[in-house]
């Protein structure tokens, strides 16, 4: 099932609007989503790194943690009342328009 983000955005809001704290403060979110990544990361290593997780450690999911970074950052943004959509179309114009022959393309064309 997948939601647009405007709706993670009021899903977000309206669970966090439930408590009396409301969102951290945005430096607080940011530590918090430093700690989501680095979950992610040690995950990432132990599914396709060298580090192999110890027997006695609980195996988590890769979709799990980026769940719970996707969390983090939608809060943060939240609080700072950015609109992701708007965020993610500014981002891929960004790439579409001033990168989009950075890289190797598969169609063979290397610039305008």
């Amino acid at each position: 099932m997948t939601k647009e983000m405007h709706s993670m955005q009021k899903e977000v809001e309206a669970y966090i609007s439930q408590f009396k704290e409301g969102y951290f403060s945005p430096l607080v979110q940011l530590a918090r989503m430093t700690e989501e990544v680095g979950e992610l990361a040690r995950e990432i290593n132990h599914v396709y790194g060298e580090k192999q997780k110890k027997e006695t450690e609980i195996p988590k999911e890769l979709t799990e943690e980026l769940g719970d970074v996707l969390f983090v950052l939608i809060s943060l943004a939240n609080s700072l009342e950015i609109d992701l959509s708007e965020a993610f179309a500014l981002t891929m114009h960004k790439f579409t328009e001033r990168d989009k022959y950075r890289f190797e393309r598969k169609d063979g064309r290397i610039s305008e």
